[in-house]
């Protein structure tokens, strides 16, 4: 089970730091999704920590990470940009997926309730 938290509201050029809580040793990675758009990948992380992978559009501006004695992974957000307003979800697999699937939705077995990111002035 995944619970995400950490959304809000906040100006460009702000900062937010998201949450998810997931039990057992999982492959997560956070996705989102805008208005009318199909959801995309943001950024995932392995159990070990020894595979990281960001998508391009966030690269150098977000940084996901893993407190394994609190299960949960964290993307710290920073330099927000209005295009990086959408509904933010956490989602695990209990292995590492092929290279070629981390970035793809259907690869994901668990899912947690999505998070409000607004950046907007």
């Amino acid at each position: 089970q995944l619970q995400a938290s950490g959304g809000g509201m906040v100006q460009p050029g702000g900062s937010l730091r998201l949450s998810c809580t997931a039990s057992g040793r999982t492959f997560t990675s956070w996705f989102r999704q805008a208005p009318g758009k199909e959801r995309e990948f943001v950024a995932s992380i392995s159990w070990s920590n020894n595979y990281i992978y960001y998508a391009d559009s966030v690269k150098g501006r977000f940084t996901i990470s893993r407190d394994s004695a609190k299960n949960t992974v964290y993307l710290q957000m920073n330099s927000l940009e209005p295009e990086d307003t959408a509904v933010y979800f956490c989602a695990a697999r209990s292995s590492r997926p092929i290279t070629s699937a981390t970035r793809d939705p259907s690869s994901y077995y668990y899912w947690g309730q999505g998070t409000q990111v607004t950046v907007s002035s």
